[in-house]
């Protein structure tokens, strides 16, 4: 139970990692846009490898196809809302100075991203064979562009040093609780449900990456993005095997 705790903080401790980054080092936005691109990449083979796959084998194609949409659907309306509060450029580093930004709607929407990666995380560690290590990979390189392009936003939303490592220490603690959460809801529930949650956990993934991170990625690292997100799906594949 509580080495789900324990991989949910380490996965989240990537943006604590970033965030440190972004205060105390110079980074390139360039830089930023490449490793937003290969977490891309391996996101999008963990929800498809991990959760997609596994909750066709567990649950077959109709409570696969419904829970995926509806996790699309439901992370799509909580984008729409945290964007209209404040938090659309959480992950632009690029508009720190953009008055519509707010540090609030920043960390609403970081915690919106995390907790459905957290909780198939912790539910990964169910099948008995250890936690998955595509998607602890996966999760922790996609969070470190995460933490240093919040940061940026934060910082130009005027907030302290010391007030952006609380909330991302926060983070870190929803993400471990969300993965123990994952672990001993995920546990009482039947194969189909449980597939279905899966399902629904991959499609507010994908949605997520299609809305904030490849946007991202792209305006800042420009055309090689491409290359470098199809390297992060190949070492998600080759995690898998």
């Amino acid at each position: 139970m509580w080495t789900a705790f324990m991989w949910g903080g380490i996965s989240a401790s990537a943006v604590v990692i970033g965030a440190l980054a972004a205060l105390f080092l110079k980074i390139p936005k360039r830089v930023i846009g490449w490793i937003m691109a290969f977490g891309t990449g391996t996101l999008i083979g963990a929800a498809t490898f991990e959760l997609l796959g596994d909750a066709l084998n567990d649950g077959g194609i109709i409570p696969t196809a419904i829970g995926f949409t509806a996790g699309a659907v439901v992370y799509t309306l909580f984008d729409l809302l945290i964007s209209a509060k404040g938090g659309a450029g959480r992950k632009r580093s690029g508009r720190s100075g953009d008055s519509n930004q707010s540090g609030l709607g920043i960390f609403a929407g970081t915690v919106m991203d995390a907790i459905p990666e957290s909780i198939m995380l912790g539910a990964s560690l169910l099948a008995g064979n250890g936690v998955s290590v595509v998607l602890v990979v996966s999760i922790f390189v996609s969070n470190i562009p995460e933490g240093l392009s919040s940061t940026v936003g934060l910082q130009g939303s005027k907030y302290s040093r010391a007030k952006i490592m609380l909330m991302w220490l926060s983070v870190l603690l929803i993400s471990a609780l969300a993965a123990l959460g994952g672990y001993l809801f995920l546990e009482q529930l039947p194969e189909e449900m449980g597939a279905a949650i899966g399902a629904f956990a991959g499609g507010g993934i994908i949605a997520m990456i299609c809305s904030t991170m490849m946007p991202e990625a792209f305006e800042e690292g420009g055309p090689i993005v491409g290359l470098i997100a199809s390297m992060g799906l190949l070492v998600s594949l080759l995690l898998d095997l």
